[in-house]
């Protein structure tokens, strides 16, 4: 199959769930001045989180795919499994927010970024198994240490979540430092 229609429908879902995220902003009822905007400080930076995440997701996606050919129906689910995790994100990003970043949230929300991460892990392995070992997808992917690192920074963060909420933010912001820059071990074969 080509792959056109798969990165289509991905572009489309992930651009709904950047306007879902931005319309959950409600503006101050009351205020003309800068602070009636403190109280949507949480949402803000909630939002901000969550668009730098989705981002990182529908830039990798977009590499990933620059590599691959032609898709399976392997990687239609596997890709249908990212979506759905990160069609998610949405509604922890609100949860969390409108929780001032209270740990259950701040946990879910943790669990929902570790998700939609295993989610790509399983999309770039059976991308990989479909291009072959000898693949530049599969030679640009090697041992996944982002990847790894990245799970293991989320399981730490999840449980820290439960006491230190704020701490449990720094660590999953510092998983996006990881990814802000497009995956160099893709950027290396495309150029």
């Amino acid at each position: 199959m080509k792959k056109g229609r798969l990165e289509a429908f991905s572009d489309g879902v992930i651009a709904i769930i950047i306007t879902i995220m931005v319309l959950e902003f409600k503006v101050p009822e009351h205020g003309r001045d800068l602070s009636a905007l403190v109280p949507l400080a949480p949402f803000f930076l909630s939002y901000i989180l969550s668009f730098i995440y989705v981002g990182i997701y529908w830039n990798n996606h977009h590499h990933m795919h620059y590599l691959v050919n032609s898709i399976n129906g392997s990687t239609l689910w596997a890709n249908l499994l990212l979506l759905f995790w990160l069609s998610l994100i949405p509604f922890g990003t609100e949860w969390m927010a409108a929780n001032e970043f209270a740990p259950v949230p701040v946990a879910v929300y943790g669990f929902l970024l570790l998700m939609c991460g295993v989610a790509y892990q399983i999309l770039a392995k059976i991308l990989a198994n479909h291009c072959g070992s000898n693949s530049e997808l599969a030679r640009a992917l090697g041992r996944d240490w982002k990847g790894k690192l990245s799970t293991a920074i989320y399981l730490v963060a999840i449980v820290m979540a439960l006491w230190s909420p704020m701490l449990a933010c720094v660590l999953y912001a510092a998983v996006a430092c990881i990814w802000f820059i497009p995956d160099t071990r893709i950027e290396k074969i495309i150029k």
